[in-house]
């Protein structure tokens, strides 16, 4: 009797133990959640002391989710996806279909996340459902200019600055189904805040000058 007492004291003791210790993790980890975006590197946990067995009770517990190898995502709190795209991809830079709803060019809300990112960068990093991204890899050389900043639902997130944009529109205006290209034009030429010089200064970078003479010309 007294061994079975015993051992029933031992099986709560346990428990009230993982209940704590559970409740520990959890606090630590949501903390660090709301401070990264609701994005966490596996690295990240490790260094708040969080192993494997307690990154498998907070998964089982609804805390989070696995998004890809090395990263894994809040359940409890949402920043939403822009936040998690800055968190997985902070060299990336929004443009085309992306950047013109961003610029108000067009009324189309994006499916996915259009990113320019280094061709050097490796291609397994997008490999994860949530969210949506489109990686177009480019040369590095063509990352170093007509970058700005824009605030999207709160966080800051890079994007071709307009002007370099109407010039990718314009080299890969095969992308482009008439009318997006088409109100594209129209609202950069309504846009108070383009810069021509600007856009003659990547036009010629771009190798689209003469397509920029040819669409705009009339307007410019």
């Amino acid at each position: 009797m007294l061994s079975i007492m015993a051992s029933k004291y031992r099986q709560n003791v346990t428990y009230v133990v993982n209940l704590v210790v559970n409740k520990m993790y959890r606090e630590r980890v949501e903390e660090a959640f709301t401070q990264n975006y609701g994005v966490l590197k596996a690295s990240e946990l490790r260094e708040l002391k969080v192993d494997s067995r307690a990154i498998r009770r907070l998964i089982e517990g609804g805390v989070m989710e696995r998004i890809k190898t090395g990263y894994y995502r809040s359940l409890t709190i949402d920043p939403g996806e822009a936040a998690t795209v800055v968190r997985l991809y902070p060299e990336g830079v929004l443009w085309l279909h992306t950047a013109l709803f961003y610029y108000n060019y067009s009324d189309r809300t994006p499916l996915e996340w259009e990113l320019l990112v280094s061709k050097n960068i490796s291609r397994s990093r997008f490999e994860l459902d949530y969210p949506v991204v489109k990686p177009f890899f480019v040369r590095p050389e063509e990352l170093s200019f007509g970058i700005t900043t824009m605030k999207i639902d709160g966080v800051t997130m890079n994007i071709l600055d307009r002007d370099r944009l109407i010039c990718e529109c314009l080299r890969y205006e095969r992308d482009l189904d008439s009318e997006t290209f088409n109100k594209a034009i129209q609202g950069y030429l309504g846009d108070q805040e383009k810069n021509i010089r600007n856009l003659m200064s990547y036009a010629k970078r771009r190798r689209v000058s003469k397509r920029v003479h040819d669409i705009l010309g009339v307007w410019l």
